[in-house]
């Protein structure tokens, strides 16, 4: 496979089906640092990136990066005839790895006996580069369940040094890139992808390549190490970060930086862990908990009390808040017998049949893809057998809205949970609303007050108070 890969038709129909599975799969999928990504939609880059999530991460990644990737991937893949045609589709180039080669490993070493030969993998990640491509790649090697990042292989740093090797004109960078998924395993989860600053393959790396080339390797895996550990962001679960991220946003002046608002997000987390036992954090938390929820029951957020929204914008708020009950719920009803049993299906799917615990979300996807496809496909069968094609047509047209009716309810549940809540509020808005703005102010001085009495004393303040500057 060579860089005559263009990208065409297949390829953007592929990637398109791609961004759809991962639209209903994952209920957002935030992008932070695209600034920090070349202008030039040709320029080329080597994405690389953690390996949590099995084959969904470089299907985030793609969707992330906005432009044409090929990635490596593990030549066992290509020998499956569902997998093969979609890997080539997308111009991924296969990879041989010792462990995979006849399917064998010897107990005593943990090494497989075949030798192998990826001279032409590289020759033509090598090719894609130079005609103006990017490629992905995870150093990690596997895929992995574990919180932490592991220990990087060689090949992304390798790929580079070669590549501006062998073609000393190339203005290649690699740009490490964080996979952060809120509940990896979960349906309807949230991710972070962040994209760090770039690391140019620059003349003076070069020449230290052609002195020691082994040294370089291990200094620029070393560099990507160290700028993959600062795109991902820990905390033991979604509510934990949800209420940090609530207590970020007090914390944060408004005109914060982006590039510092997720600074702030990772020194929060970092810091959560050694503090959260003391009694004054778990109240500050309660608060936040109890005030982040009274915001989600108005259908509002926190930055509509910094900006004081006015009372018809409130209720205007409330009522697409409210649609849910009485546009949203009763849309997705029609077609729960479908979508149901293909959820807990899928459910069943990746907890009894994912091979590893890192495939889980994959085999979820999958399982819940094709299914969906047969269900869907079943069900105007038989409309079409049993009753007429016109009402056939209605259902093939009433399912898929249906089931994006239950994604929005499944995403809002809770706020469906707190409909009456909702309701009961309306009437004393105005009170509410000054409740909210007097409790956000009071939060706000408790967060600093925490902040200044935990921080390291070796941490510079992002966003120093008066009081520090004394």
């Amino acid at each position: 496979m060579t860089s005559t890969f263009r990208g065409g038709f297949v390829y953007r129909a592929l990637v398109r089906l791609v961004r759809f599975v991962l639209f209903v799969f994952y209920r957002q999928i935030v992008v932070v640092g695209r600034e920090n990504l070349p202008t030039d939609p040709r320029a080329p880059i080597i994405f690389a990136g953690n390996h949590q999530n099995s084959l969904i991460d470089p299907m985030v990644l793609l969707v992330a990066a906005a432009r044409r990737v090929r990635f490596l991937a593990k030549d066992v893949l290509f020998r499956s005839a569902l997998l093969r045609p979609i890997l080539l589709g997308l111009g991924a180039v296969p990879v041989v790895r010792r462990l995979d080669q006849d399917g064998k490993v010897d107990a005593r070493t943990a090494v497989a006996p075949a030798s192998v030969d990826n001279a032409a993998a590289f020759s033509a990640m090598n090719e894609a580069l130079l005609d103006g491509g990017a490629i992905g790649i995870f150093p990690e090697g596997l895929s992995h369940d574990e919180a932490q990042l592991q220990r990087l292989k060689t090949g992304a740093a390798r790929i580079a040094l070669s590549a501006r090797s062998a073609h000393p004109e190339l203005p290649l960078c690699v740009v490490p890139c964080g996979l952060n998924y809120m509940r990896p395993k979960s349906f309807r989860s949230r991710v972070l992808v962040q994209f760090g600053p770039p690391i140019a393959i620059d003349d003076a790396m070069m020449a230290s390549y052609a002195e020691n080339e082994r040294e370089t390797v291990a200094a620029l895996t070393d560099r990507i190490d160290r700028g993959l550990r600062a795109m991902t962001i820990n905390a033991p679960d979604w509510e934990t970060l949800r209420l940090l991220d609530a207590a970020r946003r007090l914390y944060q002046p408004r005109d914060a930086s982006l590039a510092e608002r997720v600074e702030l997000s990772r020194r929060f987390t970092d810091g959560y862990a050694s503090i959260r036992d003391e009694p004054e954090v778990k109240l500050v938390l309660a608060r936040l908990a109890a005030y982040s929820d009274r915001l989600e029951a108005l259908g509002m957020d926190d930055r509509d009390l910094q900006r004081r929204i006015g009372r018809a914008e409130a209720l205007g708020r409330m009522g697409r808040h409210l649609a849910l009950g009485v546009l949203w719920l009763p849309l997705a009803l029609p077609g729960l017998f479908v979508h149901l049993p293909v959820g807990l299906l899928a459910r069943l799917a990746g907890k009894h049949f994912a091979p590893r615990r890192d495939v889980t979300a994959t085999t979820k996807l999958i399982v819940g893809l094709m299914l969906s496809c047969l269900s869907y496909g079943l069900t105007v069968a038989l409309v079409a057998g049993l009753r007429s094609l016109r009402l056939a047509v209605l259902v093939a047209l009433l399912l898929p809205v249906s089931g994006f009716a239950l994604l929005v309810v499944l995403d809002r549940s809770r706020a469906v949970s707190r409909m009456l809540v909702t309701l009961g509020r309306l009437g004393r808005l105005d009170e509410e609303v000054a409740y909210l703005g007097a409790e956000r102010a009071a939060l706000e001085l408790e967060v600093v007050r925490l902040v200044e009495r935990f921080r390291p004393a070796h941490l510079v303040p992002l966003f120093p108070r008066e009081e520090d500057q004394l």
